[in-house]
């Protein structure tokens, strides 16, 4: 575990005018893309991954966790005002943010989304600064053994959630597998799934894979089947400076249901593969539970009322923007002690650190400690970002709700392919993008989760050499993983989730 030095030093670094700037900018954009209906922070993290390369590696995550951060803000703000969330997770601020914007309070609506949503936030990064390094402890005793059974539950929650079947989210993550293993083997150096494209001995370029799969291919896909011009929406009006205010007492009235969500949002992020959007709702029906107990209690006569959930009360807001914001910085626990992304934006993030040649891990605390508490520092400074950048830019952003489609999907098609040819150096990396654009057209048409494929894209290197490594430690026998009580325990869990997500669901929808 670092010492005080090294805590010291990275803190240091994280309040260096680049890295606070680099912070900064990434919340202002990821807000900014947040507030467009259909871009969202991951597509602009993926179009950035490949031009974080030139940067320091603590200015390249910050930039990327402050998109990541800002589009939990920006997101809420197109569903507050037009009932049309900029991200997934939103979509359950939408329900009371909505009726309250259309009952002339958007900007109190928009205010409270953006309190709870950094409150909760916060919450989470103190749970990943104080959680992180302990688990990180635990694991560096896990084996090659441990880490394969480790990572296929892993695979069998994300399969299972994130996909319309578990068949087809298992067939995704074959195929990220599959296309993980390009290249030259890692053991003899013989070339594989090369068919004479010596380009590809590296394996696939994973910028080029992650922006064609990610972004690309969602562009063409929203092209096929939505319109490419933002119609005129009426935007609801404020009716009077009380409408526009939000007190404290009335965000210290939402306390317990911001506490819950965070807690809500915390827990299931530390879960790979659940997201933000279940945390949301999760959040949303817990707090909708605890107001009709909280009305039936004596007391209750004498408190100001409310309006019914779904009709913009305060603590539907409070809930979802909370619990959703809470997965940011839990998401990271997975990543910085297992190397596990939770969701795609994780993926992203790990993506970002091997191109600058830092393997996520247990022993990244080890060997990079500086490097990830100047990156803890960082996660509360874009909290303070996001909260200064929500306050002045959240008329402006009104105005980025407005904006036509053509001119956004043109612009990231064209950071697509300069991102792409910046990272591999030839035209074969476009070539490789444009292929996966399709396959990820074809993915999205028929049902199969893109997320699930990306995730073991970037797992598949890693989980070869561990599966290589334990069957040399257990000489290929099976009797052998009794002696790893750990991996046989994730290994039931493993087929826990097969049955759960898989066969119990398939029987409850049929």
């Amino acid at each position: 575990m670092p010492d005080l030095a090294i805590i010291a030093a990275g803190l240091g670094d994280a309040f260096s005018p680049v890295n606070l700037s680099m912070a900064f900018a990434g919340v202002v954009l990821g807000q900014f893309v947040g507030a467009v209906p259909g871009i969202g922070p991951v597509i602009v993290m993926a179009i950035a991954v490949p031009f974080t390369f030139t940067f320091e590696p603590l200015a390249a995550i910050a930039f990327l966790v402050g998109i990541s951060k800002g589009g939990n803000v920006g997101g809420a703000i197109p569903a507050v005002l037009i009932n049309a969330p900029g991200t997934p997770d939103a979509a359950a601020t939408a329900l009371d943010g909505y009726p309250m914007a259309r009952a002339g309070k958007p900007l109190k609506a928009m205010k409270l989304a953006l309190y709870s949503s950094v409150s909760g936030d916060t919450f989470s990064d103190i749970l990943l600064i104080t959680v992180s390094a302990p688990l990180a402890l635990v694991a560096l005793r896990m084996g090659p053994v441990e880490v394969v059974c480790l990572m296929i539950f892993a695979l069998s929650i994300i399969t299972g959630l994130v996909g319309d079947s578990l068949g087809k989210g298992v067939a995704a993550a074959a195929f990220g597998l599959l296309c993980a293993m390009v290249g030259l083997d890692p053991e003899h150096a013989s070339p594989r799934l090369e068919f004479g494209h010596f380009e590809l001995d590296n394996g696939l370029s994973l910028p080029g894979v992650a922006i064609s799969m990610l972004v690309t291919s969602e562009i063409i896909y929203q092209l096929a089947t939505r319109s490419a011009t933002a119609a005129a929406v009426p935007l609801p009006a404020t009716r009077g400076d009380d409408d526009a205010r939000l007190s404290r007492a009335e965000f210290w009235r939402c306390r317990f249901t911001l506490l819950r969500g965070g807690a809500i949002g915390a827990t299931i992020g530390a879960v790979p593969g659940i997201g933000s959007s279940a945390a949301a709702f999760l959040s949303y029906a817990s707090a909708k539970h605890a107001s009709r107990k909280r009305r039936a209690k004596p007391g209750a006569a004498h408190e100001p009322p409310l309006p019914d959930f779904g009709k913009g009360n305060p603590h539907g807001i409070a809930a979802t923007e909370s619990a959703n914001s809470a997965v940011v910085g839990a998401n990271l626990i997975p990543l910085l002690t297992l190397g596990l992304p939770g969701n795609v934006g994780a993926a992203l993030i790990i993506s970002a650190l091997l191109i600058q040649g830092i393997q996520p891990g247990p022993l990244l605390f080890a060997e990079q400690g500086r490097l990830i508490y100047g990156l803890f520092g960082l996660m509360l400074a874009a909290n303070a970002a996001n909260l200064i950048v929500g306050q002045f830019g959240m008329r402006l952003w009104v105005l980025v709700v407005r904006a036509p489609a053509s001119v956004i999907f043109a612009s990231s098609l064209l950071l697509c392919f300069v991102g792409v040819y910046s990272a591999t150096g030839d035209i074969f990396g476009i070539k490789v993008m444009l292929l996966f654009s399709f396959i990820g057209v074809f993915m999205r048409f028929f049902g199969f989760s893109v997320v699930a494929f990306i995730i073991a894209f970037i797992l598949g290197p890693r989980f070869e050499l561990s599966l290589s490594q334990a069957l040399t430690i257990t000489n290929r026998d099976p009797m052998a993983l009794l002696a790893h009580p750990v991996g046989i325990a994730f290994l039931l869990l493993a087929l826990a989730a097969v049955y759960v997500f898989g066969f119990r669901r398939h029987a409850a929808q049929s």
